[in-house]
């Protein structure tokens, strides 16, 4: 070595373990766990709602039964509901290991599904770019700008929302989405694939075979939300896969027939029969009213999807996206099948995730970009402020009265009187939504479900009408009472409570009773 060639100095201290080197951690590691942490507690501070009776009913289900449950909300078989996914079997199985409740698993399973969509964000923002700044702007864009007005819906990822969806099945699908697409992305930008199919062409389908189990288990998870997985695939397939042998395209074709395979393989319910079902369809045609209010801040993106696609080509992956996304949108509303509005939510990840890019480019910026990110914080601090802000701000720290998320009551009160399986009727808006997630049936559900006949179902909810008529008479009431095995009434402070019921206890918040009904004889078929 000459005089002047340079000496590597020796490492001294923790670095010499390393080699010298010290790895530090990204801002999107740093800020990411921050907000993974700020996010679980505001999520554990709101008691669950909505949906979430659904899914402890389902897990409750499945902790009795686990390889045979009974529907998930009434005293009827469970064979064909797609509620029995490999989510929701997953936490029957942790249930009966732990001995929790429904209510318990679902509650903790919202840190777990945040922890798998960070990471998905993460890694799939590290294929479209590497600024070290892009995922932490893009999970900033995700939950801030939506818009003025409160969108509350499974699959839609604004800090309000989250508080209450991050347990359901539908931000675990959303994560395994974010990792479906890096994981694609990644496979597409290979230039190494290799021309032919020999031995080592052979090791190479192990990774697409795995990547399309992964596509079928985001489609027996939650159904809708593999339409935006898939379509977000075929944007990522045709934005970056820039050669076409024979053998990429036997790879691509494997992934396919694997995702075909693992849907078709699952025991618990035929997936591709729910194409043809349209029993939620009419719930679903809310999800399209007040698009304006509720999305209007992520539209701020479309122009830098417009200018990623001039840069570049028509092929850009979240300009693809986005474009197909609207697609699919704009058929559920003109073929009334409503029910693909439920991708709205990932059809902002287009606009959302390019206006996160372009903000991340390194300084010195142009005006144009500066005008742009200065637009990008208003209205992240507009959305914030107007919708997302009572999320993580706590009444007791509010100076401004932000909207809170919902806080239904819970039912522990009434719970612990009626048995596992036992059927109640009840007349109450929040009683109907969660009182099955405590083990009790339902006689008429609440929510359409493939493995009952919607027919049957609205039969049932046109007999418990008639129950709680004020006109009926105690012998049509009792004749009821026995076609669906019925115990329990649970009623409201403007019901009266029928002559032959007996008041077992009452909730001091909703004023709602709970009365048993006198046993006489049971017969009949459910």
């Amino acid at each position: 070595m000459s005089a002047g060639a340079l000496v590597r100095r020796p490492a001294r201290g923790a670095t010499a373990l390393r080699g010298g080197r010290v790895r530090h951690p990204t801002p999107y590691q740093v800020f990411g766990f921050l907000f993974w942490l700020v996010m679980s507690l505001a999520y554990w501070r709101v008691p669950l709602c909505c949906d979430a009776g659904q899914h402890a009913a389902v897990v409750e289900r499945l902790e009795a039964h686990l390889l045979h449950p009974r529907h998930p909300m009434a005293d009827l078989p469970g064979a064909g509901s797609p509620y029995y996914s490999p989510y929701a079997v997953a936490q029957g199985a942790f249930a009966r290991l732990t001995g929790l409740s429904g209510w318990a698993v679902v509650k903790l399973a919202g840190p777990v599904n945040l922890l798998v969509l960070l990471t998905g964000i993460g890694r799939f923002v590290r294929v479209l770019t590497p600024r070290p700044w892009a995922p932490l702007l893009a999970l900033a864009s995700m939950t801030l700008l939506w818009g003025t007005e409160r969108a509350w819906w499974s699959g839609y990822l604004g800090l309000m929302s989250m508080t209450g969806t991050l347990a359901y099945p539908s931000a675990f699908a959303i994560g395994l989405a974010f990792w479906a697409w890096s994981l694609t992305g990644t496979r597409a930008r290979d230039t190494r694939q290799v021309r032919y199919v020999g031995p080592s062409g052979l090791r190479g389908f192990t990774g697409y075979a795995g990547l399309g189990a992964l596509y079928g288990l985001i489609l027996l998870v939650h159904p809708i939300t593999s339409v935006a997985a898939v379509l977000g695939a075929v944007a990522c397939v045709a934005g970056w896969q820039r050669e076409w042998r024979p053998a990429v395209v036997l790879r691509w074709a494997v992934a396919g027939a694997m995702a075909l395979a693992v849907a078709a393989s699952w025991p618990y319910f035929d997936v591709f029969a729910l194409a043809g079902d349209g029993s939620v369809d009419a719930m679903h045609q809310r999800l399209y009213l007040g698009l304006g209010g509720h999305f209007w801040l992520a539209l701020l993106g479309v122009p830098v999807l417009w200018l990623r696609a001039r840069r570049t080509s028509w092929r850009d992956p979240l300009a693809l996206m986005f474009v197909l996304d609207c697609l699919v949108v704009t058929y559920g509303w003109f073929s009334g099948h409503y029910t693909y509005g439920r991708i709205l939510g990932l059809t902002l990840v287009g606009p959302q995730f390019a206006l996160a890019v372009e903000l991340a480019a390194v300084r010195p910026w142009p005006a144009w970009r500066r005008a742009l990110g200065t637009v990008a914080t208003a209205g992240a601090c507009l959305g914030f402020l107007t919708v997302q802000a009572g999320a993580v701000v706590p009444r007791s720290l509010d100076p401004v009265g932000f909207e809170q998320p919902p806080h239904w009551p819970s039912y522990d009160w009434a719970a612990r009187h009626i048995g596992p399986g036992e059927v109640v009727i009840t007349d109450g808006y929040y009683a109907i939504h969660a009182i099955a997630g405590y083990g009790p049936n339902l006689a008429a559900p609440a929510w359409p479900d493939a493995a009952l006949d919607e027919r049957v179902r609205l039969r049932r909810l046109a007999d418990v009408q008639a129950y709680l008529s004020p006109s009926a008479t105690r012998a049509e009431r009792t004749s009821i009472a026995r076609r669906y095995h019925v115990r329990w009434l649970l009623l409201t402070r403007w019901r009266k409570v029928p002559e032959e019921a007996v008041v077992v206890a009452w909730s001091r918040r909703t004023g709602e009773v709970l009365a048993r009904v006198d046993d006489g004889s049971r017969g009949g078929s459910a």
